[in-house]
């Protein structure tokens, strides 16, 4: 069983290292470079009209898988470079030694045909073989331009020059497998003097003409400057002139209109004196009314108030005071009935006792007189005796009343007082501190007779001195 686990890691350790391998041997190139497979079987490819056998293959951008026993890969650049060239001294057509200096972008053709060129001569030197080459080949045939033209011609006719070049070695590159992009001539320089030289007359005639020029400038400046003072003098004088009489005729209206303007200010101020005299009345007797009507409606406020303070003594004192007053005036009523009746029942057994008391004498023999007399007596006194019920039924009735209700009374009084959930009494030191709430309390219940006479017309006292009175 070892054995199998062995025999299986070897193999997936071998399958690991051929895919390692194989991925190691893929190889990539960017879109400005090309592959070159070298090895393996032979390819056929026509170029020129005739099929030649190449032992390699191209790959422009990509990728492809390089077999490590029978291929090799090697990369082709297809960027462009510059080139810079600067001839020694070359002789022109007429013999004047200049030096020129010039600049070109190169790089590898994309077609098939121009690489495989281009890989059969710089595949190993690269972009340092292509430089040199491009150099060598550009400067022969700058110097062989040179030395066909002018220095007159290559100055002035620099796009000749350089499209002269660029045909001349067209075919050399294209035989290498390169493209010349672009070709520009720099600077043209000599060591004789010549071109400073070639410069000289112009320049002098520049000169003159320049001077000659100056002069008659100068000159006609004069003349058009004096030209212009006395035309401009003339001008001047007449503009004085205008400008004198446009400010007289400025200064004269001026006057007008600040006379009319002052007329006008001055109704204008009248007016304005007057409205504001007008508006200040509207004012006035707008405030006066505005006062007035404030007034009346502080009075009519005033009036309610009064109506709503009526309205609410009558709910608050005399509704509750009549029905006291009613309550007062039932039970004295029941009051009443209960001693009258008490009084009849009195003077009936009064009666009673007197006219047996008659039977009595009378059986006995006593004489009519006697028996009228007696009966006389015993009916006054049953009358008397229901007076006096009658005339001390109000106030005992009110003192019973009072007395029931002024316990009520105190307890509404001490009410506020039993909701204090915690009183602190602070003692000023003459041990009065404590005493001095129940003073209180006690003055307030003193008060009661005097509140129930404004209320109900009733005077406790005098009803209490009364009763008192009487019992003694």
């Amino acid at each position: 069983m070892i054995t199998l686990y062995i025999i299986i890691g070897v193999v997936v350790v071998i399958i690991g290292l051929i895919v390692f391998a194989y991925a190691k041997q893929y190889r990539k190139v960017g879109p400005n470079e090309v592959l070159i497979i070298s090895g393996g079987r032979k390819r056929t490819v026509e170029e020129d009209g005739q099929k030649i056998q190449v032992g390699y293959r191209i790959l422009i951008g990509g990728g492809g898988f390089v077999n490590p026993f029978t291929e090799s890969a090697q990369v082709l650049p297809l960027e462009t470079y510059t080139v810079s060239i600067k001839t020694p001294e070359v002789l022109t057509t007429r013999g004047v030694h200049i030096i020129a200096e010039a600049a070109a972008q190169v790089k590898v053709a994309s077609n098939e045909k121009a690489i495989r060129r281009a890989a059969e001569q710089f595949l190993s030197t690269g972009a340092t073989g292509i430089k040199e080459v491009t150099e060598h080949i550009l400067e022969g045939f700058i110097r062989s331009s040179i030395g066909s033209m002018t220095v007159e011609d290559i100055f002035q006719k620099r796009d000749a020059f350089a499209e002269q070049v660029r045909k001349n070695s067209q075919h050399d590159f294209e035989r290498m497998g390169l493209e010349l992009l672009s070709f520009n001539l720099g600077d043209i320089s000599d060591t004789q003097g010549y071109l400073e030289a070639l410069g000289q007359p112009r320049i002098a005639q520049v000169k003159r003409d320049s001077a000659i020029a100056q002069a008659e400038t100068e000159r006609d400046t004069v003349i058009k400057s004096a030209q212009a003072r006395q035309e401009g003098d003339v001008v001047r004088f007449e503009v004085e002139t205008e400008i004198a009489s446009a400010s007289r005729d400025y200064e004269l209206k001026k006057s007008e209109f600040q006379t009319d303007i002052n007329t006008r200010k001055a109704k204008s101020d009248s007016a304005y004196d007057l409205e504001r005299h007008k508006q200040a009345a509207s004012l006035k007797r707008a405030e006066y009314e505005t006062r007035l009507i404030e007034k009346e409606s502080a009075i009519k406020v005033e009036e309610q108030e009064i109506k709503r303070r009526d309205l609410e003594l009558e709910a608050t004192v005399k509704k509750p005071s009549e029905a006291r007053k009613y309550q007062v005036v039932t039970e004295a009523e029941a009051e009443k009935f209960r001693l009258a009746a008490e009084a009849e029942g009195r003077a009936a057994a009064q009666k009673a006792e007197g006219l047996a008391e008659v039977e009595v004498k009378k059986a006995a023999g006593i004489s009519r007189i006697e028996y009228t007399r007696k009966l006389g007596i015993a009916e006054a006194d049953a009358m008397s005796a229901k007076a006096d019920a009658y005339q001390s039924y109000n106030e005992a009735a009110v003192y019973q009343m009072l007395m029931e209700k002024l316990p009520e009374l105190a307890r509404a009084i001490s009410e506020p007082m039993s909701r204090i959930d915690k009183m602190i009494v602070i003692d000023g030191g003459d041990g009065k501190g404590a005493t001095h709430l129940t003073r209180q309390v006690a003055e307030v219940i003193a008060q009661l007779p005097t509140v129930v006479e404004s209320l109900s017309g009733i005077d406790l006292k005098d009803i209490i001195s009364k009763v008192v009175k009487k019992k003694e």
